[in-house]
């Protein structure tokens, strides 16, 4: 039965549930059976008035939360002047702006040659996607190196469009349906994953012996002239939060530079102070020639966005880029107030304390409960991996779906993440309550207990 919200008549979560199932595909799955009436900060309700934890965000596309009111109020403003022109048709201020403030924020960092990636100008261009952002991520690397070939790693998620879904290093779900029709000249290396690693190794060890598998790639079946980059999730996000050594990356990256292969991060995830840096490559002291961003890049509007080394776009000639929608001025100025926010209010910092908060009581579940077979993360990007036994570490999919049911039930939106499917991830709104965390995380840790 329709129900009567903020003085407007909405559908019943049952009238909504019956609608997605005649007109809406199974394809497009969903994790919750919730249905969202309205929204705020950390919090959503559905049309009969439940309230509800958001720990999804959006699929961590709402790092400041649902609707807030400073993007608001910008959104409305833009809306006034104008709404889509096209910057394929015409320039507008939030297209050149945002631009601009994606040079300043780019993670430069010293390395070999002291001085030039502080110096390192770059552009972008702006798609309506993190998969968008990924192809034309590949399209540029490709025809500014001359060369085909990419490199992405096993376990990794970069988007469901022909050429991004090849390059995701995950077969089950997302690409295990069109494995026949994928995209050429995309290969996949091992990545670095610390609580399942193909040697018994840690720290240093295990990035070394992963760079030696890319190492040896290149000396085998991958010859370095016919390689246009590496596209690699500093965490990987889909893939369970899987955070690699530090130094995998940088001698990634070093491998790369001596060899012209071009270094592209993957931040639609875990960008925008996710981690507690603005970007996560930045704890690898890392310069990427290619930055991908989306997500939360938009507050919830839908940008995508390839940011890097001037010189790789001056390669390619008028007409090459484009999208009708891309850069959208409203997707812009939401981003534009995104970047504002996020440096004004210390969001990065505030992603560090949330992500001790997170891991303070994800060890102290573990301590007291066997099923979690580890516990890591960086910042507010934190996960646990659930196992039947932590002698095997056979996964535990069916634990993972159990306790995410069981908190939907309580009121918590909750999503799996994992090569197996075995992983609880969390992706809370940095603006989110010290209060409401703890309540969430009751919530979880109750769900696992039963």
């Amino acid at each position: 039965m329709s129900t009567l919200i903020d003085g407007r008549t909405a559908i019943s979560s049952a009238e909504a549930r019956d609608l997605r199932d005649r007109f809406v595909p199974k394809g497009l799955s969903v994790g919750t059976p919730v249905v969202v009436a309205r929204a705020a900060g950390a919090e959503v309700w559905d049309p009969e008035g439940k309230r509800y934890l958001d720990f999804v965000s959006g699929i961590g596309a709402l790092n400041l939360g649902h609707q807030h009111p400073e993007v608001l109020a910008a959104v409305r403003e833009q809306l006034e002047r104008y709404g889509h022109v096209s910057a394929q048709a015409v320039t507008y201020e939030p297209y050149v702006r945002l631009a601009r403030e994606l040079d300043r924020i780019y993670p430069r960092a010293s390395g070999a040659a002291p001085g030039v990636e502080l110096a390192l100008a770059t552009k972008s261009v702006f798609a309506n996607s993190g998969a968008e952002a990924v192809e034309n991520a590949m399209k540029i690397a490709r025809v500014a190196t001359g060369r085909e070939w990419i490199v992405a790693f096993q376990n990794s998620f970069h988007g469901r469009t022909y050429a991004a879904m090849t390059a995701t290093g995950k077969t089950k779900s997302s690409r295990v349906a069109f494995m026949r029709t994928t995209t050429p000249n995309i290969a996949h290396l091992p990545y670095p994953y610390a609580y399942r690693p193909i040697a018994d190794v840690a720290g240093d060890e295990l990035a070394e012996l992963y760079v030696r598998l890319f190492e040896q790639a290149l000396d085998t079946n991958l010859a370095p002239e016919h390689l246009a980059a590496v596209i690699v999730e500093p965490i990987q996000g889909e893939g369970g939060f899987v955070v690699p050594p530090a130094r995998f990356l940088k001698r990634v990256a070093a491998i790369c530079r001596r060899h012209g292969i071009l270094f592209i991060a993957d931040e639609i995830q875990t960008g925008m102070a996710r981690t507690g840096r603005m970007f996560a490559i930045e704890h690898s002291g890392v310069t990427p020639d290619l930055l991908v961003t989306s997500k939360s890049l938009g507050a919830g509007f839908p940008i995508g966005a390839v940011t890097g080394r001037a010189d790789l776009f001056d390669a390619l000639g008028p007409g090459s880029l484009g999208s009708t929608f891309g850069g959208h001025p409203v997707a812009c100025v939401a981003a534009l107030k995104t970047i504002e926010i996020i440096e004004r209010d210390g969001l990065a910092a505030r992603a560090t304390a949330i992500g001790a908060m997170l891991r303070r009581r994800f060890d102290a579940m573990a301590a007291s409960h066997a099923s979690i077979g580890d516990v890591r993360g960086v910042g507010a990007m934190q996960a646990i991996e659930l196992v039947q036994d932590r002698a095997t570490k056979k996964p535990a999919p069916q634990l993972v779906e159990a306790a995410t049911k069981r908190a939907c039930e309580r009121g918590l939106l909750l999503f799996r993440a994992g090569l197996y499917s075995n992983v609880i991830r969390t992706i809370v709104p940095l603006t989110i309550s010290d209060a409401q965390l703890e309540e969430g995380l009751d919530i979880l840790e109750g769900s696992i207990d039963d």
